[in-house]
């Protein structure tokens, strides 16, 4: 692989995806109402579930602050890096990754290019969402916006990764609702997203405590939230970055024509 053909394809792969999303504002749009709605309208709820009264401002600020924001930009990741590989599966057919992946360069890179363009626009949206939350005045560290920087980029990535490993085996577009379905809700709700882990073990949830320990979603989060007060969890990052490994290894395998995908080429999709 020369050098001038990889940055020819990181700027093809990249600058695609920046110039689409900058054209298309109704996504960025779309993208703040979800997280919005739970920031705004559920927040109450989540307050009595926690056991805390919503008569105090502290408290509000409390809930605010440590539990919903660092769930909802998890959150935020969770569903571009979903819609990322939506964009992939029509890209494959019909668009210039169907070109890119006729092409000469790896394609590990090619993979690695399409994550690092999903993860660009997952953090700029992020960021948005703590731009709204200034707006309304929901009091955020500042030092937590750069703390968390890097959380947010290794969480993308790894999302992102579930997401091309699950376009694999997604060969048209109408197959790819009910696979959503099957991911981002049992990952969405039943993770550490909306409330503490600790609650679900007091309330004698043992399943769903197991089960959201499990999840690599439930990490992401947890990993966002130690890092915006300026905190390392370990665990967290481990298993995060062990899943990034795993889901894109299973994505470049899927995408190798000797192994992957022309291998199942003839099958009924």
């Amino acid at each position: 692989m020369k050098l001038g053909h990889a940055i020819m394809a990181l700027q093809a792969i990249c600058g695609r995806e920046i110039n689409k999303f900058v054209r298309q504002r109704g996504r960025l749009f779309s993208a703040l109402v979800r997280p919005a709605l739970w920031l705004f309208v559920f927040a109450v709820g989540f307050q009595n579930v926690l056991g805390i009264s919503i008569m105090e401002p502290y408290d509000t600020y409390i809930v605010y602050q440590v539990y919903i924001v660092p769930g909802l930009l998890g959150i935020i990741l969770l569903f571009n890096g979903m819609q990322s590989s939506l964009a992939m599966v029509y890209d494959r057919e019909m668009g210039l990754m169907r070109l890119l992946l006729t092409s000469p360069l790896p394609r590990w890179y090619l993979l690695l290019m399409k994550l690092i363009a999903g993860t660009v626009l997952s953090v700029i949206q992020a960021y948005a969402f703590l731009i709204l939350c200034a707006i309304f005045q929901i009091e955020l560290p500042w030092s937590g916006w750069f703390y968390a920087l890097p959380a947010l980029i290794l969480g993308a990535m790894m999302l992102g990764a579930i997401g091309l490993a699950l376009s694999v085996y997604i060969k048209q577009l109408e197959n790819f609702a009910g696979t959503m379905n099957f991911v981002i809700f049992p990952m969405f709700f039943v993770s550490s997203a909306l409330y503490p882990l600790w609650k679900l073990e007091d309330a004698g949830a043992d399943i769903l405590h197991l089960l959201a320990m499990y999840n690599p979603f439930t990490h992401v989060v947890q990993l966002i939230r130690f890092a915006f007060y300026g905190q390392f969890n370990s665990t967290s990052f481990g298993v995060v970055t062990f899943c990034l490994i795993v889901f894109f290894s299973l994505a470049v395998w899927g995408y190798d024509p000797q192994r992957g995908m022309t291998l199942r080429k003839g099958k009924p999709g």
